[in-house]
């Protein structure tokens, strides 16, 4: 049997904390489908998802991970998504305890309502505080984000 990891999130814009977790992930699975979430609770994306799936999609052919990883979009619940792609887990990516706290009560309710085990991977104590809101943050004051997101990302969102 195929273990199948389902890596979602907004990815607005995806980080080297991002692409830590899915090295890591494909540890431990053989394939990964990075699911770009439209979260309710955000008004509006910052990127269009079609153009952050561009640039992961090269993100991964550069780190040679292409083979292994599909990148989609998709609404509603995550769990029903993960399904109609035959994930076998749900992934996630924790930087600290307040993560920890919010990412927990997704697990559970993952669990009770879809039957889906999460499994969590800890970032890289080098990029635990990189978050894309923090990118963001630097992006819109003319700072340098080159060093927190992978090249084809840069290229994609410095145009």
């Amino acid at each position: 049997m195929n273990r199948i990891g389902f890596y979602a999130g907004s990815f607005d814009p995806f980080t080297h904390g991002h692409l830590h977790i899915v090295k890591e992930a494909l540890t431990l699975f053989d394939f990964l489908i990075i699911g770009i979430a439209c979260n309710p609770k955000k008004n509006s994306r910052r990127f269009p998802a079609k153009i952050m799936i561009e640039a992961i999609n090269q993100t991964l052919i550069d780190e040679g991970l292409e083979n292994r990883v599909k990148v989609i979009f998709y609404t509603g619940l995550t769990y029903k998504e993960a399904r109609k792609e035959n994930a076998t887990h749900l992934i996630r990516g924790l930087r600290n305890g307040m993560d920890y706290e919010y990412e927990e009560n997704l697990s559970i309710a993952n669990k009770k309502i879809g039957q889906y085990e999460t499994i969590y991977f800890r970032s890289n104590t080098d990029l635990d505080y990189i978050s894309s809101s923090m990118v963001m943050e630097l992006y819109n004051n003319d700072e340098d984000i080159s060093e927190y997101i992978p090249k084809a990302i840069y290229e994609k969102i410095k145009k």
